[in-house]
């Protein structure tokens, strides 16, 4: 079947229509550095993806019909930089060159940034690639946890990737893994990013993953709730206020979700088949969530659907759905819809912290759900009622309904990235 054309493989007879809206590519497994917090088990591995493997998936891909409008590409699961500019050179040119004029695709790096300089900064430019630089705040709490092979610390070798980033212009957000420290001070972390230049910021609270076990998670989950909300009205606050950072992931992409237009389902491209396309150095693929990507269970063995080098998408897209995953994560998100008042907000979880929280896809709330979802979604609503009690005590007739984000501006909003 791997020579036939996708195009004469329809998918299965009544299964739900795959919409492919975002591919993690990993190009290599490598990381040039050693973080404590890192579930990628085969990160000294430097095997680097063959041009062979990102055409035949793209192929696949844009013949599938099974595209959204636009297409997030992001590199990422081990440091996308330890392959050389080249490669990115001839994987861009491919997939342009694939790339049906119906579908647009955004290139995105999710980098330590200890390697970025000059030549990078114009392929980025050249290339409108989205820059992701993981920095977790002042250098006391970020070389706590991101150290090199040999352990010392990264915080000054990201900085100057950072400066090197702003003094060629190029736009970039920032990722920062929360830790206990780190939430004992919101208006530190605040004012790391203010004297940086750092404008758009987005949070990971530690996490427990893979062989990974944050100390947060031994917190009681209804205390880390507290923490953490504290953490974030602080911070939200304090920077509408400065005025200088202006984007907070965990707040801006709540509010679309929490006031899209009427009848539109919450979709979560981590529960549905192939919406998130995930593929190794070697070819390998997954969907779901992306932390899945080269990690192994009991249960479910590799969590692996195919190999796109000797499998078509369909074969992939039909072996997703006769699987224990499938099955499981589907009981999940039901399960989600039947029990929890957040469900409309986030359309069912993340399924690798389910597992990893309650070492099943079948259940319902996490720590990492109530984190991101329930915290950001309860300081909004405090903060419309905080706003409407102003209004109405000011003057009645000026209150004027909130407006809802178009349709496009809610579908685009991409999932949180570790």
């Amino acid at each position: 079947m791997t020579g036939e054309p996708l195009s004469a493989q329809p998918p299965t007879c009544g299964a739900p229509r795959p919409e492919i809206g975002m591919v993690v590519l990993q190009p290599t497994a490598f990381c040039n550095i050693n973080c404590s917090y890192c579930y990628l088990p085969d990160r000294s591995n430097k095997h680097v993806m063959a041009q062979s493997t990102v055409t035949r998936l793209f192929s696949e891909v844009f013949a599938s019909g099974w595209c959204a409008h636009e297409i997030i590409v992001l590199w990422h699961a081990g440091e996308p930089m330890a392959a050389p500019i080249s490669f990115y050179r001839e994987a861009f040119a491919t997939i342009e060159r694939l790339r049906p004029s119906s579908v647009s695709v955004k290139h995105s790096f999710q980098t330590n940034g200890t390697l970025v300089n000059d030549d990078w900064c114009r392929l980025f430019q050249e290339s409108n690639v989205g820059i992701g630089v993981s920095i977790d705040g002042p250098r006391e709490i970020h070389d706590r946890n991101r150290k090199t092979r040999s352990g010392k610390g990264t915080f000054d070798k990201t900085l100057a990737g950072m400066r090197c980033l702003q003094k060629n212009g190029v736009p970039f957000h920032v990722l920062s893994v929360l830790s206990n420290d780190s939430l004992a001070d919101p208006d530190g972390m605040l004012a790391f990013y203010i004297g940086e230049n750092i404008d758009k910021v987005c949070f990971n609270v530690e996490e427990s993953e893979g062989t990974y076990v944050s100390e947060l998670f031994d917190t009681p989950r209804a205390e880390l709730r507290t923490r953490f909300a504290a953490f974030l009205r602080r911070f939200w606050h304090q920077a509408r206020a400065s005025g200088k950072v202006t984007f907070v992931r965990e707040i801006d992409q709540a509010v679309p979700r929490m006031f899209r237009p009427e009848g539109m389902p919450a979709r979560n491209i981590q529960c549905d088949p192939l919406a998130m396309l995930n593929v190794d150095s070697r070819g390998n693929v997954s969907s779901f969530s992306p932390e899945l990507l080269g990690m192994k269970n009991k249960d479910y063995g590799d969590f692996l659907l195919g190999n796109i080098t000797i499998n078509s998408l369909a074969e992939i897209y039909a072996n997703c759905l006769e699987s224990a995953l499938w099955r499981d994560i589907r009981a999940g998100t039901r399960a989600c819809q039947g029990a929890c008042e957040y469900y409309s907000i986030c359309g069912g979880g993340s399924p690798v912290n389910k597992l990893f929280e309650n070492g099943s896809f079948t259940g319902t709330t996490t720590s990492f759900c109530t984190l991101t979802q329930m915290v950001p979604t309860d300081l909004i609503l405090e903060a419309y009622d905080r706003l409407e009690k102003t209004w109405i005590d000011n003057d009645p007739a000026t209150i004027v309904p909130a407006s809802s984000p178009t349709t496009a501006e809610a579908a685009a909003l991409s999932p949180r990235m570790p």
